[in-house]
């Protein structure tokens, strides 16, 4: 519940603290004195947009804080899910600045305005007098008879079964089209395929290839200089491997005497068995190379189908290419099974359907049965309200068809009147009975969500008299339950607050206090009788009160 709220500096409210009772807290004051403006400085505490107009003194910013008890309402796992620091008392706070930059605040770590607002939901419902059209809304009726229902579990279980199901009708949707598609050109592709198939590409050959041919493209070259090197080596007398094995044994036979002798006979033996290696790869080579003019032409045309296909399919190497063909065969392939991949995708959205079904065929059977309860506790609530021969019918209807909410259709029927037929609620009942049958709804809706605030904004509207008596005694039977704020004209509702505080313009400035018993007396007869309080409004007033 909301323990205390502060506001600085909004609209016409300069600075502003208070402390609300847990139960029933009425809120009262002249039209114009700025009940809205209180209300709308907490709209934006509870995570609503920001408008234009709300800093009175541009030279510092709006805050807005609100201290909530939040202990027992089960909100541990929001704050774990959020990364938020769990605290039964918990401060939530909003800042804008001048310049309109908005900032919020749970228990001191800034947070998303979206993660503000989920939690606002969360700890207060407001309603006001123009929430009553909200009963055109098929959702809000919807979702009001789950609410009833208890049947959050069985509504999350369906909503994901129905987004799988729609998301899989999506993917057959681009399956077909894309089969669609491809089969136009499946002719161009077959043949694309054919063409890499025919060439049989391999990673690296590309590079192998034109270093051979750089070989055989100067065989005669290569061969004549791999002669003249053996020649240089191997030569009779001359040759170097000769030379070198004899200035090798010559300092092998004076190494005895010689220092360094056996140093320098190992360096030559080391170059003597290099040259040799060199000279038996140069023997080996000048066999094995030769101008194959066949063989020639073969890398050549390969070499040149290869750079031929890349300009073709405009890639810059063979890795590339490779990447092509293999990107035409998956295309081809998937036309040749995309009838069988078409027909598995149907079966998936079969099988998700026949689930969703199931699960929508359970929420209109807890839907019926909650629809009956509503129907029978807000006609017999009505009557309290005055209302004796008023009807009220909640009605589900099977659609026949899936939605994101199930495959219901729900009107809330009604007629003041016992001899005329019922119609839709919406469209037949007047602002006062609108007012009642929106109590009548919230009252339940707010017992069964255990919500710890609701806060009720001139729905008493168009209501006067023992009707108006009624309904304060059925908003003060929801205080015993939980702290409910009601903002009313009627003296009936404001006399059965807990506390009851005023809303007052001062030197054009909102300001709200707390009112003792006398004060409370004077505040009720002045409702009842206008600016000059007479003796009788007193009276009456104390009587409402129940005070001597």
């Amino acid at each position: 519940m909301l323990q205390r709220l502060s506001v600085e500096n909004y609209a016409l409210i300069d600075k502003l603290d208070l402390a609300l009772d847990a139960r029933l807290n009425i809120i009262t004051g002249e039209t114009g004195a700025g009940k809205s403006i209180l209300l709308g400085a907490l709209g934006l505490l509870l995570g609503n947009k920001n408008e234009s107009g709300s800093i009175r003194d541009m030279e510092r910013s709006c805050i807005i804080e609100g201290v909530f008890d939040i202990g027992g309402y089960a909100l541990e796992s929001f704050f774990e899910e959020n990364d938020l620091d769990y605290e039964p008392q918990t401060v939530v706070r909003r800042m804008i600045s001048p310049a309109g930059k908005s900032r919020a605040f749970i228990n001191d770590m800034p947070v998303q305005l979206a993660t503000l607002k989920e939690l606002g939901a969360r700890l207060i419902d407001i309603h006001s007098q123009h929430k009553n059209m909200i009963l055109s809304d098929e959702m809000f009726r919807i979702e009001a008879v789950d609410t009833i229902a208890g049947s959050g579990a069985v509504v999350a279980e369906y909503k994901s079964l129905y987004k799988q199901l729609c998301a899989a009708e999506r993917e057959a949707e681009r399956m077909v089209a894309e089969a669609e598609a491809l089969k136009k050109d499946e002719e161009w592709l077959r043949y694309q395929v054919s063409e890499f198939e025919a060439a049989a590409l391999k990673e690296g050959e590309l590079a192998e290839a034109e270093a051979e041919l750089a070989v055989l493209e100067n065989a005669d070259q290569i061969g004549e200089a791999l002669i003249t090197v053996r020649n240089i080596l191997d030569a009779e007398q001359i040759g170097v491997l000769e030379q070198l094995a004899a200035a090798e044994s010559v300092v092998a036979k004076v190494s005895d005497n010689y220092p360094r002798g056996e140093e320098i006979t190992a360096r030559l033996h080391s170059v003597v068995q290099e040259l040799k290696d060199v000279s038996a790869t140069v023997a080996d080579d000048g066999e094995r190379i030769d101008a194959d003019p066949e063989r020639l032409q073969r890398l050549t045309d390969r070499v040149n189908m290869i750079y031929s296909m890349c300009q073709k399919h405009r890639v810059k190497g063979l890795e590339e290419l490779i990447e092509v063909g293999e990107r035409l065969s998956s295309q081809l392939k998937a036309i040749t099974h995309s009838t069988e991949n078409i027909e598995r995708q149907r079966e998936l959205i079969s099988k998700f359907r026949s689930q969703a079904v199931a699960q929508a065929e359970r929420l209109h059977a807890m839907r019926e049965q909650a629809g009956k309860q509503i129907s029978a506790e807000v006609a017999a609530m009505l009557q309290r309200l005055g209302m004796a021969e008023a009807r009220f019918e909640v009605e589900v209807a099977w659609s026949g068809e899936l939605m994101p909410t199930g495959g219901d259709k729900v009107r809330f029927a009604f007629s003041a009147n016992g001899g005329m037929a019922l119609q839709a609620v919406e469209k037949v009942a007047s602002g006062g009975e609108i007012s009642r049958v929106m109590l009548a709804l919230k009252a339940m809706i707010a017992k069964q969500k255990q919500l710890p605030t609701i806060i009720f904004d001139e729905i008493d509207t168009g209501v006067s008299g023992r009707i108006a008596d009624a309904m304060g005694e059925i908003i003060s039977a929801l205080g015993g339950n939980m702290q409910v704020v009601a903002i009313t004209h009627l003296p009936q509702v404001a006399s059965k607050g807990d506390t009851h505080f005023v809303v007052y313009k001062e030197n054009s400035r909102t300001n709200i206090t707390l009112l003792d018993k006398e004060q409370r007396v004077e505040e009720i007869a002045k409702m009842l009788s206008g600016s000059e309080i007479t003796e009788a409004a007193m009276s009456q007033a104390r009587l409402l009160l129940g005070v001597k």
